[in-house]
């Protein structure tokens, strides 16, 4: 299908990608005060940096990366849907274009003409062709020249910002190498373990010391912020996403009229659920972990409406019924996760302190000859798990230990008999030894560093992008309607 065509160069055919790749968090929130005060065309779809954004701009940029999709993916919806989280797109699209204007950054009328006239799917016969153009935007693109035009000028400007804002990002020799040398080189090691687990399941703990810990490490188990919220949920397929938000703004109004929530939501045929008390730092009890809505319950006083919420297919209307204030549970209240935390405590130290014993006997043996320093035997005699791995590569998983980017980078800087000081891992504590490498071979290296450079920069600056935006998210306090 010639929809399914590269639009542009190489390079930016690739910025596209970065562009596309930015996924905001799959959850949308509707602002419930222009469901109660606006008028529907005037009707927001939400908010970048406290600026309101109407509906019909957040619809503009839906339309606007569909298009790109299109372009990019060709125009089979359900295959671009694999790819591209198309609502959280145009939300991105906004919040940058949104950055792209406070630089002043613009798109001329002949930057538009020159980057549609090089798309291939426009031509006949390798000229511009204004018939084929026309047809493509009606049957395929469903959108107005104009329209097209104007998104093309946005998709410029896009492009600007990712160089502006990536054009200083680069690379000293030595990072180039160190990079090469982490996709490339294989190691393997051998290894002492000191596993706090392997310690906890023998503890026991005393009544004693229990309260003794709890006395001294009480502000551990302060209780953070936490809610009590009754909700109204309403499961929306496509077809009928008009009702439930037609039956959302009638609910609303009713609420707005100070009417109990029980009684408006029963008129619905609507059952109004408790959360119960749940904290800042857990998911809402039967909606999910929404973080950005635990941000607007924090600011918003008991007995006042939420906006809502449009997460899996379902809305939700929310009411913070009661808020509670830090504070520490009484002992007697949470005795077993003191105790456990006890327990946790001491395993850690009872691990620590045997891997410290077992770093100081390596360390005095090989003071007396290196050679003779032999890794089984003195874990053996400190009570500790010793092994070896496989050959493996940086970024990749050690079977039995987890992750290997810490390994790999300590055992880059072994030589020899040599062993590294003590390692933390999630799993516990570790000293580590050279057991064989496999080093880059140079000449492949230097055939290949000039390609490897270039994508590695190109990966750098997708990073920073990717960051950037990120920040600039939550920077914005954006929060959006999916339409």
């Amino acid at each position: 299908m010639v929809l399914k065509k590269l639009r542009r160069k190489k390079t930016a055919k690739r910025i596209w990608i970065v562009l596309a790749i930015l996924i905001l968090p799959a959850f949308i929130l509707w602002g419930s005060g222009s469901v109660m005060r606006s008028k529907p065309e005037t009707m927001y779809a939400g908010a970048i940096s406290s600026r309101k954004i109407p509906i019909t701009d957040y619809r503009d940029s839906l339309l606007a990366v569909t298009n790109q999709a299109i372009i990019q993916f060709g125009d089979n919806r359900a295959e671009i849907q694999k790819y591209v989280n198309l609502p959280d797109q145009a939300w991105t699209r906004l919040i940058l274009l949104t950055e792209a204007k406070k630089l002043k950054l613009t798109a001329s009328d002949s930057e538009v003409v020159e980057t549609i006239q090089k798309y291939a799917f426009f031509k006949r016969q390798g000229q511009f062709d204004e018939r084929l153009y026309s047809q493509l935007l009606q049957y395929v693109f469903h959108t107005q020249p104009r329209v097209f035009e104007e998104q093309m000028r946005q998709n410029i400007i896009l492009v600007k910002l990712y160089s502006k804002l990536t054009s200083e990002v680069n690379l000293t020799d030595a990072q180039i190498r160190d990079e090469y040398q982490k996709a490339n080189e294989e190691l393997s090691i051998y290894y002492i373990a000191s596993i706090p687990a392997d310690f906890a399941k023998d503890l026991a703990a005393s009544e004693k010391e229990i309260k003794d810990y709890f006395a001294k490490n009480s502000l551990n188990f302060k209780q953070p912020l936490s809610f009590n919220v009754e909700y109204v949920s309403m499961g929306a397929e496509e077809q009928n996403q008009d009702q439930i938000k037609d039956k959302i703004k009638k609910l609303f109004l009713r609420l707005s009229k100070k009417e109990k929530f029980l009684e408006a939501a029963s008129e619905f045929g609507l059952q109004v659920k408790e959360t119960g008390l749940f904290s800042e730092t857990d998911p809402i009890p039967g909606i999910g972990w929404v973080p950005q809505v635990i941000s607007l319950l924090s600011k918003t006083k008991p007995g006042d409406y939420l906006p809502v919420i449009h997460m899996d297919k379902t809305y939700y209307v929310l009411r913070l019924k009661e808020i509670k204030a830090p504070f520490i549970p009484d002992f007697e209240t949470i005795k077993e996760r003191v105790k456990e935390a006890f327990i946790k405590d001491k395993s850690q130290e009872i691990a620590r302190v045997k891997i410290e014993n077992c770093l100081n006997e390596l360390t005095a043996r090989s003071k007396v000859n290196p050679k003779t320093v032999d890794f089984e035997r003195v874990a053996k005699e400190q009570g500790l798990k010793s092994g070896s791995t496989e050959l493996f590569k940086y970024g990749s998983y050690i079977e039995g230990i987890g992750g290997s980017d810490i390994f790999w980078l300590k055992a880059q800087g072994l030589k020899g008999d040599d062993f590294s000081q003590i390692i933390s891992a999630p799993a516990g504590f570790y000293i580590i030894g050279l057991k064989s490498k496999i080093a880059i071979d140079e000449n492949k290296f230097n055939k290949e560093r000039a390609e490897f450079t270039k994508n590695l920069i190109l990966q750098k600056k997708s990073e920073y992008f990717t960051k950037f935006t990120e920040n600039l998210r939550k920077k914005s306090q954006a929060f959006f309607l999916k339409d």
